[in-house]
């Protein structure tokens, strides 16, 4: 038995190991498309800033990226409002790699992390 316990702590790595070590930036780019219109737009904001584009206001609460990555690999957490609403449409991480895993749901906008700003 004490040899299956040995065997098994060489096998399977603690979590740990697999752990990826992301750099905290000062800023990001996000992206905005109003399906009706047809206008797009970049929003480049600080850690803590919001700004307005049509009904929303798009908050950037964080955005990392992992080390020895460029910025672009970026994962940001938004808070997105719309005026017409009380509750955030909108308050989770998006990565930028792969916007639709976790996506804006609105009728009328998309919004999308496009990279991290750094120094």
């Amino acid at each position: 038995m004490k040899a299956l316990f040995i065997a098994l702590a060489l096998v399977v790595p603690s979590g740990p190991l697999f752990a990826q070590v992301a750099v905290e930036a000062r800023g990001g780019v996000v992206r905005w498309l109003d399906k009706v219109s047809g206008q797009i737009g970049d929003l480049e904001l600080s850690i803590g800033q919001s700004a307005q584009t049509g009904r929303l206001t798009v908050q950037l609460d964080d955005c990392r990226f992992p080390e020895g990555d460029s910025p672009s690999e970026a994962f940001a957490h938004l808070t997105v409002r719309d005026r017409l609403q009380t509750e955030p449409v909108f308050s989770g991480w998006m990565i930028a790699d792969s916007p639709a895993l976790s996506a804006l749901d609105h009728a009328r906008y998309d919004v999308w992390i496009l990279r991290c700003l750094t120094e």
